[in-house]
C-alpha cells in the first residue's frame, strides 16, 4: 500500500479516503495465506504423529492460554513494524510494569488485595508500558534515533529498573487471589479462560482499527513512504510517537496478564518474547520494510509457535530444539518476504 494509495489528505489534517480493498483484503491480508497454510499443515503433521494427545480439548485451551500473552504483544508490534520501525523492549517493558503493579499491590492488601486497589494496579502496568512507548517513540520521531537501537537500548534499562527495584528477586506476595482466580485461573461458562478473552478483545479492537479506521491508514502510509506521507499531511513524528505508545500500552496490558497467570512477577521469565512476537509478526505477513501487514496475519503467526511447541512436547522432542524451530522458522519467513518485495518491485 502506497501513500498514493491513501487518499488524498488535507494540510489541515482533513479526512482521508479510504483505499478500495474488499473485506478480506483489510482484515487478512495477501501475504497471509501461505502462513494459514503452514499452520494447517502443522495441524496436520502433530494430528496424525499423536492422534489421541494433540488438539483435544486440554491441548486447545493450553496452546490458546499460552498463545495469549504473546497475541497481545503482537498486536502493538504489528503497528510498530508497519510503519517500518521495531519494538525489541517489549518483553522488558511487560516485566516492568508486572513489577510496579505488584509492588503496589503487596503494599494495598498483597494476597488478599480487593478489587480497588487490583484495578489501581492495572492502571499502573497500563500507564507505565504506555508511558515507556511515548518515551521510546519520542526518541525515534523527534531525535531520529534508528528503533533498533533505541528499543534495544529500552529493553536493557526498563529490564534494569525492574531488577533496581525488586532486587532481582520476584516480587512476593503481587499477585492478588482475586486476580489470580479470575483472569490467571478463571474460565467464562467454565470452558474459555479470561486471559483468552482478553487478548481476543485487544485483537478485534485493534485489528478494526488498523483495518477501517484513519490511524490504521496512516500507520500503512508511514510505513510505506513516510516523507510522501508527510508531504500530504499526515503529522508523522505525532502518529509515531502513538504507535509507539500502543505497544507499550500492549506491554502494560500483557505485564497484568503475566502476572495473573504466573501468580508472581516472571524477571526471568521474558528474555525472548521480543523474538517470538516479532517472529509472529513476520510469519504472519508483516513486511519487516513497512507499509504491509494485518492483525488476523499476526493471530496466524502468534499460533504457528505455539502449536510448534506443543505438538513437539507431545512427541517428545526436547525444548532446546522448539527455540531451533522457531528461530529458523523467523529466518525463512523474512526470506520470504524479501522474496515477495523483490518479486513486486520487478513487476
Amino acid at each position: 500500500m502506497t501513500a498514493t494509495e491513501v487518499g488524498v489528505v488535507e494540510e489541515n489534517g482533513g479526512a482521508v479516503e479510504p483505499p478500495s480493498a474488499s473485506l478480506s483484503q483489510r482484515l487478512l491480508g495477501a501475504n497471509a495465506l501461505w502462513t494459514f497454510l503452514i499452520l494447517v499443515g502443522l495441524v496436520v503433521f502433530f494430528t496424525i504423529a499423536a492422534p489421541s494427545t494433540f488438539l483435544t480439548q486440554y491441548d486447545i485451551t493450553q496452546i490458546a492460554t499460552n498463545a495469549a500473552i504473546y497475541l497481545v504483544l503482537g498486536v502493538g508490534m504489528t503497528f510498530v513494524i508497519i510503519t517500518g520501525g521495531i519494538d525489541l523492549s517489549v518483553g522488558s517493558v511487560l516485566i516492568l510494569s508486572g513489577v510496579l503493579a505488584a509492588e503496589y499491590v503487596v503494599h494495598h492488601g498483597g494476597y488478599n488485595a480487593h478489587w480497588p486497589s487490583i484495578i489501581v494496579g492495572i492502571v499502573i502496568s497500563m500507564a507505565t508500558g504506555t508511558a515507556w512507548g511515548v518515551l521510546q517513540g519520542f526518541v525515534c520521531a523527534k531525535a531520529k534515533v534508528p528503533p533498533l537501537i533505541v528499543t534495544l537500548g529500552g529493553l536493557g534499562m526498563a529490564l534494569g529498573i525492574a531488577r533496581i527495584i525488586t532486587t532481582g528477586n520476584d516480587v512476593a506476595g503481587g499477585a492478588p487471589n482475586a486476580l489470580v482466580e479470575t483472569l490467571g485461573l478463571g474460565k467464562l461458562f467454565g470452558v474459555i479462560p479470561w486471559i483468552v478473552i482478553v487478548a481476543v478483545l485487544c485483537t478485534v479492537v485493534f485489528g478494526l482499527v488498523l483495518a477501517y479506521t484513519r490511524f490504521g491508514r496512516y500507520t500503512y502510509a508511514i510505513g510505506s513512504n513516510a516523507e510522501a506521507a508527510r508531504r500530504v499531511g499526515i503529522k508523522v513524528e505525532r502518529k509515531l510517537i502513538q504507535v509507539y505508545a500502543l505497544s507499550g500500552l500492549m506491554a502494560g496490558i500483557a505485564g497484568v496478564m503475566s502476572l495473573a497467570f504466573f501468580h508472581t512477577t516472571t524477571i526471568a521469565g521474558h528474555s525472548t518474547d521480543n523474538l517470538a512476537v516479532i517472529t509472529a509478526v513476520v510469519m504472519g505477513g508483516t513486511s519487516l520494510f513497512g507499509g504491509r501487514g494485518t492483525i488476523v496475519g499476526t493471530v496466524i503467526g502468534v499460533f504457528i509457535p505455539a502449536v510448534l511447541n506443543s505438538g513437539l512436547v507431545i512427541i517428545g522432542v526436547q525444548q532446546y530444539w522448539q527455540d531451533v524451530a522457531v528461530g529458523a522458522v523467523l529466518v525463512f519467513a523474512v526470506y520470504l518476504d524479501q522474496l515477495r518485495r523483490r518479486s513486486r518491485e520487478r513487476s
